[in-house]
């Protein structure tokens, strides 16, 4: 059984629940993420969604798609590729994307969690294609819900991104052309239930420390909220380095926002998610 499966449907649904009343002028309202709008928000989960699906479902075809998509991205024509894959726009697309959201999602409930499916790099496994799902829903619905003055009621299926930060320590040392240190600080993390995560350090208990909220470490390492802007700690020289750079993501790397540059707007209220 995929639960990640079934936390990427929680999450798509929370997010769907924000948008539905939407009309598509309203689909077209600017965030704060690279400019741009709810459908773009949309339309990029839409594509990447369908693209992990056809990952498992033909590969054969999929390797066509990567293979394109790499050509796009090299000659910086990536969001251009993206937007000629999908036909629907406004209401239509919001509609199409959550659909396949359902159709798929229970198909991935019954793959095996460890098998492994082509991706853009490296293969990788059934369980961290959905979580990467679950992620991308997650981080960009942060955008949409800024935008849209509401705060998100979080809950803990946020776990899956806490591991997958965990998990790319030395991925967003890489990507930013600094060495791997040999010690991973220690993380003692608030569940949204108030629950306490903690995971021991590793190499060294010199490595320093992360504490604070579960749910403000998954907003550094997806890069939506910018570190000064949450109540993690990071103690010690190691655990600044990796916060200063995290990056959960795969691609070229990018740089976190400014403290102060991502924020709700006047908020008329929390939405259930």
């Amino acid at each position: 059984m995929l639960t990640q499966a079934d936390d990427f449907l929680a999450e798509s649904e929370a997010l769907h629940t924000l948008i539905a009343p939407l009309d598509g002028r309203a689909l077209t309202q600017v965030t704060q993420f690279k400019g741009w709008t709810i459908e773009d928000v949309i339309l990029h989960l839409h594509f990447w969604n369908g693209a992990a699906d056809l990952a498992a479902q033909n590969p054969k075809t999929f390797r066509t798609l990567i293979t394109q998509m790499m050509a796009a991205l090299k000659s910086g024509a990536l969001r251009t590729f993206e937007d000629a894959q999908i036909e629907q726009r406004g209401t239509d697309l919001r509609d199409a994307w959550i659909a396949r959201v359902r159709e798929m999602a229970p198909r991935w409930q019954a793959m095996d969690p460890r098998a492994r499916l082509a991706w853009v790099g490296p293969d990788m496994s059934a369980r961290s294609s959905m979580t990467a799902r679950q992620m991308e829903t997650w981080a960009h619905g942060y955008e949409v819900w800024d935008v849209l003055g509401h705060e998100r009621a979080e809950n803990d299926r946020v776990k899956n991104i806490v591991i997958l930060g965990l998990n790319t320590f030395g991925w967003s040392h890489q990507v930013h052309g600094l060495p791997v240190p040999p010690t991973r600080p220690a993380l003692e993390l608030t569940a949204p239930s108030g629950a306490v995560w903690s995971y021991a350090a590793q190499g060294g208990e010199d490595a320093g420390a992360i504490t604070g909220p579960a749910v403000d470490f998954a907003a550094v390492v997806t890069q939506t909220r910018a570190l000064a802007d949450t109540a993690l700690r990071s103690e010690g020289p190691v655990a600044r380095t990796w916060m200063e750079n995290a990056q959960c993501f795969a691609g070229p790397p990018e740089r976190p926002p400014a403290p102060g540059s991502r924020a709700r707007s006047l908020a008329p209220g929390p939405v259930d998610g």
